[in-house]
C-alpha cells in the first residue's frame, strides 16, 4: 500500500473559508497534508460560486492542501479521491453509504428524491503550467437538528438523519481523511488514475439515468452514460452526444 498522507490538523471556531485560509497557507509553503476544520464559515464557498451554509457545529466544514504529482489537467481527480473517501467514511461511522452525483456531490436518494449530503470543491494553484498545490475544501452534513428547515428539506441531508442515530463528526474526520491518503496514495502511483475512474463509475449514481443539464445558454436531457479521464459527463441526447464539462445536472425523476 502507498504511504499515507502524514495529516497536521488546525481547528478554528470560526472562519470566512476554509479554503481560502488553505490557499494563503500553501502560497507560503505550508507542506502537503495540512489540514484546516472550522466549526462555522461566514463565507463558505461551493461550486460555480454558491455559498455554502451550515448551523455552526453541525457540519464537517475542512479543508486539505495536497501538492499532487499530477499534470495540472488531472486536478480535478483528487476531488474524486476525496468524494470516494467520504463516501466509505459514511458508512463506516455512519452505516450510510451515499452516492455520487457528478461531479462530486455526495448524495442519498430517498422517496424518489436525491438529496445533497456534501459538497467538494478543489482549487488548484499552479505555477509555471506546473500543478504546484491542490486546496480539497468539504462541507458535509453530519449531526444537523431535526426536522430541516422547509426551504432545505427536499434537497438536502444529514448523516445523522439518514443513519437514524447521532453520529460523531470527529470519527467521521478521522476516518475520511485516513481513507483520503489511501486513496490519493494509490492515484498518484502507477495506473492510480484508471482504478480511481472505475471506482467512481461505479459509485457515481448519476450515470445510467436521464439528467437534466442546465447550461447559461440553455437545458437539455438525454441520459448519462459515462464520464471521461477528463472529468467530462458524456450524455446521449435525442440529437447526438453531448460532453459537458461544467453545468448543473438534475437527475429527472422516473415518471
Amino acid at each position: 500500500m502507498p504511504t499515507a498522507v502524514q495529516w497536521s490538523v488546525t481547528r478554528l471556531s470560526e472562519t470566512d473559508s476554509t479554503n481560502r485560509v488553505v490557499l494563503d497557507l500553501a502560497r507560503r509553503g505550508a507542506p502537503e497534508g495540512t489540514v484546516v476544520v472550522a466549526d462555522h464559515q461566514t463565507a463558505g464557498r461551493g461550486r460555480m460560486g454558491r455559498t455554502w451554509q451550515a448551523p455552526p457545529g453541525s457540519s464537517l466544514l475542512v479543508t486539505v492542501l495536497l501538492r499532487p504529482s499530477l499534470p495540472v489537467e488531472d486536478a480535478h481527480l483528487v476531488s474524486i479521491a476525496a468524494a470516494l473517501a467520504a463516501a466509505d467514511a459514511c458508512a463506516a461511522v455512519g452505516g450510510v453509504r451515499p452516492g455520487l452525483k457528478w461531479p462530486n456531490d455526495l448524495v442519498c436518494e430517498r422517496d424518489g428524491t436525491t438529496r445533497k449530503l456534501a459538497g467538494l470543491l478543489g482549487e488548484s494553484i499552479v505555477r509555471r503550467t506546473r500543478l504546484d498545490a491542490v486546496a480539497l475544501g468539504m462541507g458535509l452534513n453530519v449531526q444537523w437538528p431535526s426536522p430541516l428547515p422547509d426551504e432545505l428539506a427536499s434537497i438536502a441531508t444529514a448523516l445523522n438523519h439518514e443513519a437514524g442515530r447521532d453520529v460523531d463528526l470527529e470519527a467521521v474526520l478521522s476516518c475520511w481523511l485516513e481513507e483520503l491518503g489511501e486513496r490519493y496514495g494509490r492515484l498518484v502511483s502507477r495506473g492510480g488514475v484508471d482504478a480511481l475512474l472505475a471506482a467512481y463509475r461505479v459509485a457515481c449514481v448519476t450515470l445510467g439515468r436521464d439528467v437534466r443539464v442546465e447550461l447559461p445558454e440553455g437545458a437539455f436531457t438525454g441520459r448519462a452514460t459515462d464520464v471521461t479521464r477528463a472529468g467530462h459527463l458524456i450524455v446521449e441526447t435525442a440529437d447526438g452526444r453531448r460532453d459537458v464539462a461544467v453545468g448543473d445536472v438534475v437527475h429527472v425523476r422516473p415518471a
